[in-house]
């Protein structure tokens, strides 16, 4: 008998407690109802736990269990032996009567004298069977609203762990981030410190020579002094006298030679120079300011340390008059792949011959405005600016060079174009970048749309005197978004 119960009680689902329907096992090897797991996963997408032994597991995976389905089956036709003596008939203990009858007020198990003494004579009374299913439905019902609350404190309890799975990583990406942007920070920092050095430089090479020239003042000072005083005795002299080695006399004074002074080019190389000083040092003092607010990472501001992205948005478009003859462009002027052969294009200055790129329609000289370009995962690609006399023709020897300000990815890394060629270990994986560019601030800054961070910025460069052109590089496809 014991081992036919063992055997219903394996053959039960824990959740509904009847017997499987189409059972299946889970990652831990536990089996239920494949109604009753559904039912209690849910909308869960990871972290799924077993309702058993609470192991958790990140994908849904069940498999059917045939063998199970098969031993249900055998079970269900199994019955309980009779028990080998019948029970003995419960009698009341005070009348010695069989207990035949349940009384509702008392609730207790009562013989027909009991019924019909002073203690129950008045109470209602059925049978012990309809007691029995009467009570027994109530019972039912109470372990319906049990298994009811259990479900919903299981569902709590998985919402909770998925949340708390959610806020672990949010705060790994935010970590990540940061770390990240403050790593951008300090390259970009360094830069501006070699930069600002190499001009304290050049300025003090100017200083110690105008400092050497201002040092032969005094002795030609001297000279002239005692040259003057020779000529006034000479002029006293006697007409016979002065004239006598007048020509070594005039020789004499043709040999001076006025100082130099600091020329106009020096002069106007030096006021270059203190303006770049004064426009490093105000970037720096940007870098200040946006540290002491905080970093922030709103749609209108960035990351960007002093570059302000809330500029008009640019409706960029590609020149077709630029592209190389294998790159293949959308009716719309909005996308760009590369094709499967080198069409036979009109070889017109404009167009590159050798590198898969094109430039924008629309050039900028002036203001602050920006673009955005879906661009994707992996391949060759390269996004950015470039000056209007970038080379067209012939092998592009490097983008710094050519003067071309842009991030790309290459050979499974992201990079950024600058003369050592940056590699950004970005957090995530951008699908949409920001192009901003500030011509009078010389600025050019590149931003993740979609997880709101900095991606690099360029040092400050001189645009002044030229249009720069929103330029592509498309060995990958690329989208410009509307």
């Amino acid at each position: 008998m014991a081992t036919v119960e063992k055997l219903q009680e394996e053959a039960s689902c824990s959740i509904c407690l009847e017997y499987f329907q189409d059972p299946v096992s889970i990652h831990c090897g536990h089996n239920f109802c494949r109604a009753c797991i559904t039912q209690c996963w849910g909308e869960l997408a990871i972290n799924f736990s077993c309702p058993q032994c609470r192991q958790t597991a990140q994908q849904r995976n069940f498999r059917l269990n045939r063998e199970l389905a098969n031993m249900v089956e055998l079970v269900k036709q199994l019955k309980l032996p009779p028990a080998k003596e019948p029970e003995a008939e419960r009698v009341c203990e005070k009348h010695r009567e069989p207990l035949k009858l349940f009384c509702v007020e008392e609730q207790q198990l009562i013989c027909l004298v009991c019924r019909e003494s002073w203690a129950h004579g008045a109470h209602a009374a059925v049978p012990i069977e309809e007691a029995a299913q009467k009570y027994k439905e109530r019972v039912k019902a109470r372990l319906q609203a049990l298994r009811e609350e259990r479900e919903k404190l299981l569902e709590f309890k998985l919402t909770g762990e998925r949340r708390s799975w959610e806020y672990l990583e949010k705060i790994k990406k935010e970590r990540q981030r940061i770390g990240f942007e403050f790593q951008q920070l300090r390259q970009f920092l360094e830069e501006q410190e070699r930069l600002l050095l190499a001009r304290l430089e050049e300025l003090d090479r100017i200083t110690k020579w105008q400092k050497e020239t201002v040092t032969r003042f005094p002795m030609e000072i001297s000279h002239l002094n005692s040259l003057i005083s020779e000529l006034e005795g000479k002029c006293q002299q006697p007409a016979s006298d002065f004239l006598q080695d007048i020509r070594i006399t005039l020789s004499r004074c043709k040999m001076f030679q006025q100082p130099m002074g600091i020329s106009p080019e020096l002069e106007k190389r030096l006021s270059d120079f203190s303006q770049q000083t004064i426009a490093l040092k105000e970037t720096l003092r940007k870098f200040k300011d946006t540290l002491a607010l905080g970093l922030e990472t709103s749609a209108g501001r960035s990351l960007a340390w002093g570059v302000d992205t809330t500029g008009r948005k640019a409706n960029v478009t590609l020149d077709p008059d630029t592209a190389h003859p294998q790159l293949v462009l959308s009716a719309d002027g909005k996308g760009v792949r590369r094709g499967h052969e080198q069409r036979d294009l009109p070889d017109n200055p404009e167009r590159f011959d050798s590198v898969l790129s094109v430039l924008g329609r629309e050039g900028f000289a002036s203001g602050r405005c920006y673009w955005e370009v879906e661009v994707g995962v992996g391949g060759i690609w390269s996004v950015g600016v470039a000056r209007e006399s970038v080379r067209r023709k012939g092998r592009m020897s490097n983008y710094p060079e050519q003067e071309i300000w842009a991030v790309g990815h290459w050979g499974s890394q992201y990079r950024a174009y600058t003369s050592c060629e940056t590699i950004l270990p970005l957090p995530t994986i951008p699908r949409r970048i920001r192009v901003a560019l500030d011509y009078e601030g010389g600025r050019v800054a590149f931003f993740d749309v979609d997880n709101k961070f900095l991606i690099f910025i360029f040092p400050p460069a001189s645009f002044t005197g030229e249009r720069i052109f929103p330029f592509f590089l498309a060995g990958s496809p690329l989208r410009l978004c509307p």
